[in-house]
């Protein structure tokens, strides 16, 4: 009933609507699978919720206290959502140290791992990635999502079930030369449909990190002007564009394994 209402449950499985329910924080049965357990006030809240603004629901179903880089649901009262203040957003740090940028590069090539690749079997797709939609904890330098309101979760479990046409068919996101910020270019129902597709390396590569990425006039993306030595080595800046706009066939998929790595690599040599 509820499918297609929003991007969260744009292609839901029974295990993420089951998943949905027992984490909605707004009730006093709270840890009931039942939908039916819950009063009608209560129901009635949830699938409005579901349907005009489900980040409170990814925030409570994917929680930052079991690792999932969300920022941190504290509560509602009405339509009013509560969450942590996490710190200034990633745009504040585009000129920042090259070693800090290096680290927060990293970290984000890790976000984009786990919301792909996770015990839980759930792919969680970012379908808006810009500098605005992430910040840094001041403290522990820590990088979170803060705009959770476009995310697409695809149940790999349910699609290798189903085995629809292409399933095991590895899915390569096709780069979006566009003139405006922060463009990506996907179709939600081949998210919703393969189990290994390169989308959220995609995303970051090409509107945070890569010389692609533009934003408040300015481009180059988070690594520009890398120091003299490594830009003359040329590995990063060849692995940022085949990770944005792949040359080879499968290439995102090697090239973003390679960033993160070189990306760990330069972040333990910095520290």
């Amino acid at each position: 009933a509820v499918e297609g209402w929003s991007d969260l449950v744009h292609c839901p499985s029974q295990r993420l609507l089951d998943r949905l329910v027992r984490r909605y924080a707004e009730t006093k049965d709270s840890g009931s699978f039942l939908l039916r357990n819950l009063k009608d006030s209560e129901r009635m809240q949830l699938l409005i919720t579901l349907a005009f603004n489900p980040e409170p629901l990814v925030l409570q179903s994917f929680p930052s206290d079991e690792g999932w880089p969300f920022a941190k649901y504290l509560g509602a009262c009405g339509r009013m959502v509560a969450v942590n203040y996490v710190g200034e957003e990633l745009w504040s740090y585009f000129n920042a140290p090259w070693e800090k940028r290096v680290d927060l590069a990293w970290q984000l090539m890790e976000i984009a791992e786990q919301l792909t690749n996770n015990d839980f079997e759930f792919a969680l797709y970012l379908l808006d990635v810009s500098f605005d939609n992430f910040a840094v904890g001041p403290r522990d330098g820590k990088v979170i999502i803060v705009d959770a309101e476009n995310v697409l979760v695809a149940d790999k479990r349910l699609i290798r079930q189903n085995k629809p046409e292409n399933w095991d068919v590895w899915y390569e996101s096709k780069f979006d030369d566009c003139d405006k910020e922060a463009c990506l270019s996907f179709s939600k129902e081949i998210l919703c449909a393969r189990v290994t597709v390169d989308h959220n390396y995609y995303a970051i590569c090409q509107n945070l990190l890569s010389r692609h990425a533009t934003w408040r006039g300015t481009s180059g993306g988070l690594l520009h002007h890398p120091p003299a030595e490594i830009a003359k080595e040329g590995r990063l800046e060849a692995l940022l564009d085949e990770c944005a706009n792949p040359k080879k066939r499968y290439g995102r998929f090697q090239a973003a394994k390679e960033l993160r790595e070189y990306l760990a690599q330069l972040s333990n040599n910095v520290r």
